[in-house]
């Protein structure tokens, strides 16, 4: 005999949100159990569907609001809720930037048990229009009338159907339409899975990841693109060394870079190189970087994880020497090239070398510095500040590291701290990625009086 399935009515629970935890989710408690409440914020009363249970907690979406928080607002974007590019667009943008405050001097305490002596101001910017790098998925999905570009949905591997992005700015938010239909117009629409766009000050640059060649009139259909749109096209096959120019509207492999006005210094990139996504920010966090470090003309300093030389160069603009340490030789070839562009050759070198495997011994042999600049990626700098509080080794006066991940700064703030002897003198939060829960920071260390 068939067995017959009853469909489960969903559990609506009546919720008092308590706090928030990390990724904006508001934390409330049924019977003793604590719940998860997606769209939920800090001192709204609501009613919930239930969509995950778990045995010491459970996962509920918004269905009514019954008393609202003040620092609840209407989320500019008509993807928000199902597109998983943003979290907090329902969230007053200072009461997002007082969160992630709370985040990072929380982590800080609970992870290294270290508290910074004061807290800086934060550093914002535009809240909307700001990510000059997106990496888009693609999809070709009939059910849904064709090609879809854009960010995953939330909490899924389907791509959410995407007609404009307000935290890209206009010039590419206005592209997902076109690059829709250009991919659907391509025999290879299904051979097609990512889109790499990247905002220069003046140009954009898409990389089309392509698992399979582009036939000749497929060819046409991406330059008559490239021509109508004013955006240079590149194709990958493979890794992010595979990429090929195709074509752009400057005549010129890459016409890409951004500007750091305080210093003078114009810095060019390929669509593939790391940058940061928030320009704005950027401008604003090497500037705040360079004041706390407070370079003397007559200094040695290392900018580590430096990358193509964003903190580098603008420190050679102060010190009497800078060397630039980054894992990627590639990255290292374009930094030289940064600094013989900016005229800063003589005043800034660059090496590559793997700093998660440095050892004391190897630190020690690059000599003395008075100043060190640390802008490490989410893994954090574990070897080197153990490198760094090694003895025999030199310490530096001061050091400023820029963090990207909160947890892996609270570990090694702990190392400097507790095993070193320094000093967490000051440390703020950076709203790099407005409208998210990515707390960026950037912190202080000194010897001790």
């Amino acid at each position: 005999m068939a067995r017959v399935h009853h469909p489960v009515a969903p559990v609506i629970l009546r919720l008092e949100i308590e706090s928030l935890d990390l990724d904006a989710n508001g934390v409330a408690r049924d019977d003793g159990k604590v719940v998860f409440v997606r769209g939920a914020l800090t001192g709204e009363t609501v009613t919930a569907r239930v969509v995950r249970r778990k045995p010491k907690y459970d996962v509920a979406e918004v269905d009514t609001i019954e008393r609202a928080s003040a620092q609840r607002v209407v989320p500019r974007c008509p993807n928000f809720g199902i597109c998983g590019g943003c979290s907090m667009q329902h969230v007053e943008p200072r009461a997002q930037v007082s969160l992630k405050q709370r985040v990072l001097e929380d982590t800080l305490w609970h992870i290294g048990k270290v508290r910074a002596e004061t807290m800086l101001a934060p550093i914002v910017g535009p809240a909307y229009g700001y990510r000059y790098r997106a990496r888009l998925s693609v999809r070709h999905v009939p059910k849904k009338g064709g090609v879809l570009v854009g960010f995953h949905e939330r909490g899924s591997s389907y791509v959410a159907d995407m007609r404009e992005c307000h935290v890209l700015p206009p010039a590419a938010s206005a592209l997902l339409v076109p690059l829709r239909e250009l991919v659907g117009a391509l025999s290879i629409r299904d051979r097609m899975p990512q889109v790499e766009l990247a905002h220069g000050e003046t140009h954009i640059e898409l990389v089309l990841r392509v698992l399979q060649s582009p036939t000749d009139a497929d060819l046409v259909l991406l330059r008559q693109f490239s021509e109508r749109h004013g955006v240079a096209l590149w194709l990958q096959s493979s890794g992010p060394d595979s990429i090929e120019y195709l074509c752009g509207p400057a005549g010129e492999q890459s016409a890409l870079h951004y500007a750091l006005p305080d210093f003078g210094l114009v810095m060019p990139f390929r669509p593939t190189d790391f940058t940061q996504v928030n320009h704005a920010i950027n401008a604003t966090l090497v500037s705040r970087a360079l004041s706390l470090l407070d370079v003397q003309a007559d200094e040695r300093v290392a900018d580590l994880f430096c990358g193509l030389g964003n903190f580098t160069l603008p420190l050679a603009t102060q010190a009497a020497e800078v060397l630039g340490i980054e894992g990627s030789k590639t990255l290292v070839e374009r930094a030289c090239a940064n600094a013989l562009a900016n005229g800063l050759q003589r005043k800034a070198s660059f090496r590559a070398a793997n700093l998660f495997q440095i050892t004391p011994q190897t630190w020690q042999s690059l000599g003395a510095f008075d100043r060190l600049l640390i802008d490490p990626p989410r893994e954090g700098a574990h070897a080197l500040v153990q490198a760094l509080i090694a003895p025999g080794s030199i310490r530096p006066r001061r050091i400023v590291y820029v963090s990207c991940n909160p947890a892996t700064l609270a570990r090694d703030a702990a190392i400097l701290i507790h095993e070193g002897g320094l000093v967490l003198r000051t440390a703020g939060v950076i709203n790099m990625f407005p409208h998210t829960s990515h707390v960026e920071s950037i912190a202080v260390f000194e010897q001790a009086d």
